[in-house]
């Protein structure tokens, strides 16, 4: 198994318009992929960082998906096996975003 991960971050105003999206719509839509096994996202106030120069605390969000394979990633991906997928609504409400994906190769799950 291929673990796919991502990184975006978002204005604190927009996370919770993220994620619904994310929810809604995003994830939903990779199912019907063939070798894709699911996601985990996970989010973090990046209030330790500080505000930016206008005030504003960003958001980042770590996107995991599962991929039985790297061929199965490479059917997946926007540019050969780690160009970033966002959908133009996602990039809307994104501040900015990794452009490459890193994989790693599973080789202990919580089942084992």
């Amino acid at each position: 198994m291929i673990a796919r991960i991502w990184h975006g971050w978002t204005r604190s105003d927009d996370a919770l318009a993220y994620e619904e999206l994310l929810r809604s719509e995003v994830l939903p839509g990779f199912t019907e992929l063939e070798g894709y096994r699911g996601a985990h996202v996970l989010r973090r106030v990046e209030e330790e960082a500080g505000a930016d120069a206008s005030g504003e605390v960003e958001v980042e969000f770590i996107t995991i998906t599962w991929f039985d394979s790297m061929e199965a990633v490479r059917a997946f991906s926007s540019d050969d096996d780690r160009g970033a997928v966002v959908p133009d609504r996602a990039r809307r409400l994104l501040e900015r975003f990794d452009a490459d994906s890193t994989h790693y190769e599973v080789v202990v799950t919580p089942e084992e």
